[in-house]
C-alpha cells in the first residue's frame, strides 16, 4: 500500500501542473452534494418507482433488472483472469453486476443487494490492478466502482468505504495522470468517450477524499471528450458504426448526465455539430425486422435496445426517435433485457417518457456524411416484411473499419437478402500473432477473412485490396414517391485500376431494389467481382438471372447489362480454423472483363418472384 501511495504523490506533484494548464469548468467553490451525487439522485427513486407502475413496458425493464440482480446474488466472485490482453469482459460484467444490484437495493430497500454488491466490490479493490495497459479495462471497472461506492455510500460500513474509494483512487484515477500511456485522451474514437466517462464518474464519486485530484479530471475530460464528441459532425453518423455507437454513445450519454446534474450545466457539449442528430442514425441503422446494418467491426444484432436512445428522447421534441426501441422492447424476453449493463440508465432516463406519444417515423430516407458517410433507406415503417437499404461510404483506415466501402445490405419480406459477416473475435486473431488494429495497406488485418473487400458487398477489382487511403463521400441521393436513391464515389478505392466508379442503391416503387455501377477503365483489360454475401439458398438459372430462397420466400437477381458476366457462388467460408464460421452463407455475385477504356452501366435488381 505504501508503495501504491508513493506512486499516487509522485504522479501528483510531476504530472499534475502541467496536466492543470487547462480551461476550468469546476467552480472553485464547487461543493458536492450528498451521496448518491451519480445519475440518479438522492429521491429520485420516487419518480422511477411511480413511472415503472404507469407503464408496463418500463415494468419489464424493471422486472429484467431485479429477476437478474437476484441471480447475482449467487455468482462466484469475478477472478483477475486476462483474456489476450483484455480483462474487459470481467471489467464489464463487474460493472453490469453494480448497476443493478445497486438499483435493486435502492428500488426495493432489500438489503441482500447491497450485500452483495458490497462483497463484489471489495473482491475487485483486492485485484493487483485493473490491467491499465488497456485502460478500457480501468474505465469500466471504474464506473461500476464508482457508482457502487455513490449508491450505497449509507449502506456500506465505514472500512468498505475506505477500501472502495482507495481502489477508485489508486487503481481506477491515477493510472489516467499518465498522460503519455493514456491515448485516449488525445483520441477521437469510443476509447475517448469510455474512459473519459468512468475518470469522472470515479472523480466525483471521491471528490470529497480528494478535490484536487477529482477537479482536474472532471475538467480534463470536458476538454478532451471534445475530439471523440466532435466525431458526429455534421449529421450525427457515427464514424465507427452501429456496435461502437453503442458502446461510446452509451458512455458519453453518461457522461453528460453526471456533469449535468452535478454543475447543472453540459458546458456546450450538448451543441456540438452532430451529436444530438446521431439519434437518427441509430433509428434508421434497423429496419422493422430488428437486424442492423452491421458494416465494419459490428457484430450481427437483433432487435438491440439502445438505452442511450432514452437520454436522447428526454432532450429533443421529435416523438419517433424510440419507435423502434419501444417495438424492441415489446418483442424480447425480459431475461434477455438483462445482459445489457447499461439497462438501469434506461429507467433513469425513461422515467418522464410516456410511451403513448411515441410516433412513427415518416422519413423514407437519411443520409450521414462525416469520417463513415452512410445512407440507410425505408420503403415505409409499417411492417418487418418492409424494405430496408443500407449503402455505406468512408475508408477503410477508420477506426474498426473494413474494407467495406460501397458496400450494402438488403432486408424485404421479413428476411436479409444482402448481409454483411459482422466483425471478428478480436482475441483469437490476436492470438496468432496478427496486429489486428493496423490500418496499412499491407498489414494482416486485411487477411482476415471479415475484414478484406473479397467478402464484403462490394466491387474487386483485378483481385486487389481497395486502396486504405481512399475514401468515398455521399455524393447525391433522392426520395420520390417511386424511388428512393443515394450514389456515393467509390473511385478513390479502387484507383488506379479504374479512371471512375459510381454506385447508386435504390428502392424502386416500394418492391424492387437496384443497384447501379457506372465504371470507367483505363487502357486495359480489367476483371471486376461484384459480390454479395447471403443467408438464402442460392440458384444461378442462367447467366444473368440468380435466385435466392429462405423461409419459404424467394427473391430474383437480375442482371441488366449489355456485355457478358459470370454468375457465381461459392460458400462463405473462411481458411484458417481460428476464424469465425459463416454455415449457410454464400458469396456470391457476377464476374466481368472490362475492355480498355471501356464506359459500363451495370444494374442489378432485387425483387420477389
Amino acid at each position: 500500500m505504501k508503495g501504491i501511495a508513493g506512486v499516487v504523490l509522485f504522479l501528483m506533484v510531476v504530472l499534475l501542473p502541467s496536466l492543470q494548464a487547462q480551461e476550468k469548468y469546476v467552480p472553485a467553490s464547487y461543493t458536492p452534494q450528498e451521496h448518491p451525487r451519480l445519475l440518479l439522485l438522492k429521491g429520485e427513486e420516487t419518480g422511477i418507482k411511480k413511472a415503472v407502475a404507469e407503464e408496463p413496458l418500463k415494468m419489464k425493464v424493471q422486472d429484467a433488472i431485479i429477476g437478474e440482480a437476484k441471480n447475482m446474488l449467487t455468482l462466484a466472485p469475478l477472478e483477475r483472469k486476462l483474456l489476450g490482453r483484455r480483462l474487459l469482459d470481467k471489467s464489464r460484467e463487474f460493472l453490469r453486476r453494480i448497476f443493478y444490484l445497486s438499483y435493486a437495493y435502492r428500488i426495493t430497500g432489500e438489503s441482500q443487494y447491497a450485500e452483495r454488491a458490497e462483497k463484489e466490490m471489495l473482491n475487485v479493490a483486492a485485484f493487483t490492478d485493473w490491467n491499465p495497459s488497456h485502460f478500457l479495462d480501468v474505465a469500466e471497472m471504474t464506473a461500476g466502482m464508482a457508482i457502487g461506492y455513490d449508491w450505497l455510500y449509507s449502506y456500506l460500513p465505514s472500512s468498505s468505504r475506505n477500501t472502495i474509494s482507495a481502489s477508485i483512487i489508486t487503481l481506477g484515477l491515477t493510472p489516467s495522470l499518465d498522460t503519455v500511456k493514456c491515448g485516449w485522451l488525445r483520441g477521437t474514437n469510443n476509447w475517448n468517450q469510455v474512459c473519459n466517462s468512468g475518470m469522472t464518474l470515479g472523480a466525483l464519486a471521491v471528490y470529497d477524499l480528494k478535490p484536487e485530484l477529482a477537479t482536474m479530471i472532471i475538467n480534463r475530460s470536458i476538454v478532451s471528450i471534445h475530439q471523440s464528441m466532435n466525431e458526429y459532425a455534421p449529421d450525427g453518423a457515427y464514424p465507427e458504426g452501429y456496435g461502437y455507437w453503442e458502446y461510446g454513445t452509451s458512455y458519453n450519454t453518461l457522461f453528460l448526465t453526471t456533469i449535468q446534474k452535478a454543475f447543472g450545466d453540459d458546458f456546450g457539449l450538448t451543441k456540438l455539430k452532430g451529436f444530438m442528430q446521431t439519434s437518427y442514425f441509430m433509428l434508421n441503422m434497423t429496419g422493422l425486422r430488428g437486424e442492423s446494418f452491421n458494416y465494419s467491426d459490428a457484430g450481427v444484432v437483433k432487435k438491440a435496445v439502445a438505452p442511450a436512445m432514452f437520454w436522447f428522447q428526454n432532450n429533443t421534441s421529435d416523438n419517433s426517435i424510440l419507435y423502434t426501441q419501444q417495438m424492441f422492447l415489446k418483442s424480447r424476453k425480459t431475461n434477455d433485457l438483462s445482459k445489457d449493463r447499461f439497462l438501469p440508465a434506461l429507467l433513469i432516463w425513461a422515467k418522464d417518457i410516456q410511451f403513448s406519444n411515441i410516433t412513427k417515423p415518416t422519413m423514407r430516407l437519411w443520409i450521414g456524411q462525416g469520417r463513415t458517410p452512410v445512407a440507410l433507406l425505408h420503403n415505409s415503417w409499417d411492417s418487418p416484411s418492409d424494405i430496408f437499404v443500407g449503402l455505406k461510404g468512408g475508408s477503410p483506415s477508420t477506426n474498426h473499419g473494413h474494407m467495406d466501402v460501397g458496400s450494402f445490405i438488403i432486408d424485404g419480406l421479413g428476411e436479409r437478402w444482402a448481409m454483411d459477416l459482422g466483425m471478428e473475435n478480436y482475441t483469437a486473431i490476436e492470438a496468432q500473432g496478427i496486429d489486428l488494429f493496423n490500418n496499412a495497406q499491407n498489414s494482416a488485418r486485411w487477411n482476415v477473412y471479415r475484414h478484406s473487400n473479397y467478402h464484403h458487398n462490394t466491387l474487386t477489382v483485378d483481385s486487389a485490396l481497395q486502396n486504405v487511403k481512399g475514401v468515398a463521400t455521399i455524393i447525391s441521393s433522392s426520395d420520390s414517391p417511386d424511388s428512393i436513391s443515394a450514389t456515393t464515389d467509390i473511385t478513390s478505392l479502387y484507383a488506379p485500376a479504374l479512371t471512375s466508379a459510381i454506385r447508386t442503391v435504390a428502392i424502386i416503387n416500394k418492391d424492387k431494389v437496384v443497384v447501379e455501377d457506372k465504371l470507367t477503365n483505363t487502357n486495359k483489360l480489367t476483371q471486376v467481382r461484384w459480390t454479395f454475401l447471403t443467408p438464402a439458398t442460392v440458384k444461378i438459372i442462367d447467366d444473368n438471372t440468380i435466385e435466392l430462397s429462405q423461409n419459404h420466400k424467394t427473391v430474383l437477381v437480375k442482371l441488366v447489362y449489355k456485355g457478358k458476366a459470370a454468375p457465381f457462388s461459392i460458400p462463405a467460408d473462411p481458411p484458417t480454423t481460428y476464424e469465425r464460421k459463416n454455415d449457410g452463407v454464400q458469396c456470391t455475385g457476377f464476374d466481368f472483363v472490362l475492355g480498355p477504356q471501356e464506359k459500363t452501366d451495370w444494374k442489378i435488381t432485387f425483387s420477389q418472384k
